[in-house]
């Protein structure tokens, strides 16, 4: 132990410095013990003994030490910072805040007190007087690149994003290798919907500091958002390796090899990934875990370690929110409100502008909150006529559940979930009493914000009941809304969608991550049985496409056999399947919009019944057709049944023709009764809600 009992206090202080400098905590704690019997009223040993103590642990003797040391010099910045930090750190923000408030009336303008109280004051969502705060230190310390950093975040809180772009710019000019600086910036752009700039910005953070891999993480994320997926692979990789035991890299990882159809070792990282799902490790995104080939009860134990991974995050912000609801009174009408990314040229807009037609003609207040800007489309056009729909893109999470809240929505539905880029932490700060989760993630959310997950009673039949977090609201309609009027162009040629003039066309136009291996090799065998036929599949991003070619290859498939159709709009798109004699599902994860779409343009599909709800979907639209003969129990009768349909024309002529009659004719497609039933779950929801009843299961 070394010796700082000597006579000299100045010697005493400096040898306890340079202890807790070098992290010798339990040193530095032992040594400040004996000095303190031979100096008992100096208030700067008594504070580094708190200091140490409080890197101990031992929280309760670190207090009394610095209160003792407040005693003692009540005008000591660094003192009153600790115990502003011991008090913020115990949850009493209010304390912390009051006593720097309190040393700024000794010492007026003192940087480093203003600087605690900004970073107090942002803990607390107080984003304006922690602007105030930290500009207030700036102005005594222009050169201090932390308290400019600071001054930044607080801008970017409040959305004044060009002055903190400029913030930030400015510490780059003084500081060009600052890594905490670059990863702002990134952040910044991000928000600006600039991700391919902002990875750049963050990378270089990553290569600026090559102990942190959160830059890395942060830049692969945002080139996948920027659709540059091979380079998130790469930057997932070199993440991974970065931190070979991280279990949300591993998991973003295995997904994008997924999309990129890049199989190699993915039976290893899926092990890895599903292994950390049962043993409760934090990190695995609900959504790509759908891809796995797991069951209904590891998926809800995913998605509540992810919900509950939020909530740690979220539960303070939204308490310092606080958005109240008011329960409306009984004859006011209900203001029900939809969630989404996808209110514009996408395949969701296009099934649910129907249902939201059809709601004009209801008693219900319908408002649409679109978390992506207007793209000027008519899809957008039209369902901006039909309700009232709020741009909210350019607004952070808490603006947009203040503009949800201001509005006075009572049932709120959430259209993504966990899906593409999620609404779960918009959602958690309980914007509206009543929470409604559906279409975006067929699954169960595993989180108490939400309140009902609204379903069908074939995608939830009463065995997997169990694996819902939510209370359910099962229709006995198809949970999926089918706008009978969805728009078709005109159908090209087979010459012009790189198709033969002859032979079936066997199509699975889903997402790339949805044709794994196992898939894929049926629909090899499939195409071995049925000569002249071809596969047609949604165009991949990177080189996926032709590393699909070489798979057909090494399966004795001729490349050419497989098509691929580069996306389009959804018109163009939807024409297509004029060509398409069967649509093949996809399992563990079903088709659902894509197969809807086929089927709305008479295009049979044949599906796989599973084990999730996932993996019932296409069930569900293919029952309430009466089409039970297209849905097969296991692979062997699906690639039969695909097989025997291929081989034999005149059956799926007739599949066609019976489609193309229920089109007019099946519930499927009564996007009017399906309104009817929309608006008698709202109004179910609404009234247990005004009379004080907890939310529970519900069958329309």
């Amino acid at each position: 132990m070394t010796d700082v009992s000597g006579t000299d206090i100045a010697s005493t202080l400096q040898k306890l410095g340079e202890l807790l400098q070098r992290g010798a905590n339990e040193e530095a704690a032992q040594s400040a013990t004996m000095a303190r019997r031979q100096f008992p009223v100096s208030a700067e040993l008594i504070r580094l003994h708190g200091v140490a103590l409080l890197r101990l642990g031992r929280r309760r003797e670190a207090q009394v030490a610095l209160n003792r040391a407040a005693e003692l010099a009540p005008d000591n910045v660094e003192l009153q910072c600790n115990l502003a930090s011991l008090a913020m750190a115990d949850g009493r923000t209010g304390a912390a805040i009051e006593r720097l408030q309190k040393a700024l009336t000794r010492t007026p303008g003192h940087p480093a007190l203003l600087q605690a109280l900004g970073t107090a004051y942002m803990s607390t969502g107080q984003h304006a007087q922690g602007r105030d705060a930290f500009a207030q230190a700036l102005k005594s310390m222009p050169q201090h690149p932390a308290i400019r950093l600071n001054l930044a975040g607080a801008e970017m809180e409040l959305g004044r994003l060009a002055e903190a772009e400029t913030l930030v710019r400015q510490v780059l000019q003084q500081a060009p290798d600052a890594d905490v600086a670059h990863a702002m910036l990134g952040h910044l752009l991000h928000m600006q919907r600039r991700p391919k700039d902002a990875a750049a910005s963050l990378l270089r953070a990553g290569k600026l500091a090559q102990g942190n891999v959160q830059y890395v993480f942060q830049a692969a994320l945002m080139l996948d958002e920027a659709e540059d997926l091979a380079g998130a692979h790469d930057a997932f990789a070199d993440a991974l390796a970065r931190a070979p035991g991280s279990v949300p890299i591993t998991g973003q990882l295995l997904f994008a090899r997924r999309r990129l159809y890049r199989w190699k070792d993915i039976d290893a990282l899926s092990q890895r990934v599903i292994r950390a799902v049962s043993e409760g490790e934090t990190g695995i995104h609900p959504f790509a875990f759908l891809c796995e080939d797991t069951d209904a009860a590891l998926q809800l134990r995913c998605a509540k370690t992810y919900a509950a991974l939020i909530e740690g995050q979220v539960s303070a912000f939204r308490q310092q929110l606080n958005l109240r609801h008011t329960v409306p009174l009984p004859d006011a009408p209900i203001r029900v409100g939809l969630l989404a990314e996808g209110f514009h040229e996408t395949a969701v807009s296009h099934h649910l502008a129907g249902l939201i037609e059809a709601l004009g003609d209801s008693d219900l207040d319908v408002h649409l909150f679109a978390t992506t800007p207007d793209d000027g489309s008519a899809i957008r056009r039209r369902l901006a006529a039909a309700a009232t729909l709020h741009d909210a893109s350019a607004l952070n999470r808490a603006q947009v559940a203040s503009l949800i809240h201001g509005a006075g929505i009572e049932v709120l539905f959430d259209l993504n979930g966990y899906r593409s880029h999620g609404n779960a932490e918009l959602m958690s700060l309980r914007a509206a009493p009543v929470q409604v989760g559906w279409l975006g993630y067929t699954g169960s959310s595993g989180a108490p914000w939400m309140d009902y997950l609204l379903t069908d009673k074939i995608v939830l039949p009463h065995e997997l009941r169990e694996h819902v977090s939510e209370k359910v609201i099962r229709l006995s309609r198809c949970q999926q809304p089918n706008d009978p009027d969805r728009i078709q162009a005109q159908p090209p040629s087979r010459a012009a969608c790189g198709l033969p003039e002859t032979g079936v066309v066997f199509a699975c136009l889903q997402e790339t991550q949805a044709i794994n291996p196992a898939m894929f090799a049926r629909c090899m065998l499939i195409l071995q049985q049925v000569p002249g036929s071809v596969l047609w599949l949604l165009a991949g991003p990177a080189d996926a496409d032709e590393r699909l070619r070489r798979a057909a290859s090494a399966l004795d498939i001729a490349p050419e056999r497989i098509v691929f159709m580069p996306r389009m709009p959804y018109a163009d798109y939807l024409a297509r399947y004029a060509h398409v004699d069967l649509y093949l599902d996809t399992l563990p994860v079903n088709s659902r919009a894509t197969a809807s779409d086929a089927l709305r343009a008479g295009c049979p599909v044949l599906t796989r019944t599973g084990e999730t709800m996932a993996s019932r979907t296409v069930t569900s639209l293919l029952h309430h057709l009466g089409l039970p003969e297209l849905i097969m129990g296991d692979n062997t009768s699906f690639i039969g049944m695909a097989t025997e349909l291929g081989n034999h024309p005149e059956a799926l002529v007739a599949l066609r023709r019976h489609l193309q009659q229920q089109r007019s004719t099946n519930p499927l497609f009564d996007i009017k009764g399906f309104a009817a039933d929309f608006r008698r779950v709202v109004r179910t929801v609404s009234a247990r809600y005004r009379i004080g009843r907890p939310p529970t299961d519900v069958d329309v």
